[in-house]
């Protein structure tokens, strides 16, 4: 893996992610049934950090939780190997939540599709809304995201690699990658 760009620091990120939550706040009108779900493995913490700077607009945060979308895959049947499906995590009811979905990269729409599914499994939410530091573009499904970070046009030969230091131990960076041949 070759790193093109770096496209976002710790700074970048830090402003995006407080812009999101103040937009979350604003387009629900405050936080009166809303939860935030964030879709493994890096927008789980990314949830966490939305939830954490809302709890200092609101004076309150929403509650946190995750869903594990590997039993949701679209491309099960195509796997040699079976995958194992790792911990979803939701403590509260989700029927009747505003639920809002949080990811780090939305590209196909594929993984949210999948991470719907899931949330439809647990209940009946009044809506769903989805919040990702970064949108690629490259759709194969009529997914858009409500709250984005930053819009990054990308070729197919690239990647954005978001590093989290939650998950990665590592800076917080979002970059723009290529395969190497």
């Amino acid at each position: 893996m070759r790193v093109k760009k770096q496209i976002m620091d710790p700074d970048a990120m830090r402003r995006a992610l407080t812009r999101i939550a103040h937009e979350i706040v604003e387009r629900n009108r405050g936080i009166e049934d809303l939860v935030l779900i964030g879709i493994r493995t890096r927008g789980i913490p990314l949830a966490e950090r939305i939830a954490r700077k809302i709890g200092i607009i609101e004076g309150a945060m929403p509650p946190v939780g995750f869903v594990d979308i590997t039993l949701y895959r679209d491309d099960l049947m195509l796997m040699e190997e079976k995958p194992v499906a790792a911990e979803t995590k939701v403590t509260f009811p989700v029927t009747g939540s505003k639920v809002i979905l949080v990811d780090d990269v939305l590209y196909t729409g594929r993984t949210i599709r999948a991470a719907m599914d899931a949330i439809m499994d647990l209940g009946r939410p009044q809506y769903i809304q989805l919040a990702v530091l970064v949108d690629r573009g490259h759709r194969e499904l009529p997914i858009r995201a409500d709250y984005v970070g930053k819009n990054v046009p990308t070729s197919g030969k690239e990647n954005i690699t978001v590093v989290l230091e939650e998950v990665d131990g590592d800076m917080d960076q979002v970059l723009i990658t290529e395969m190497e041949h």
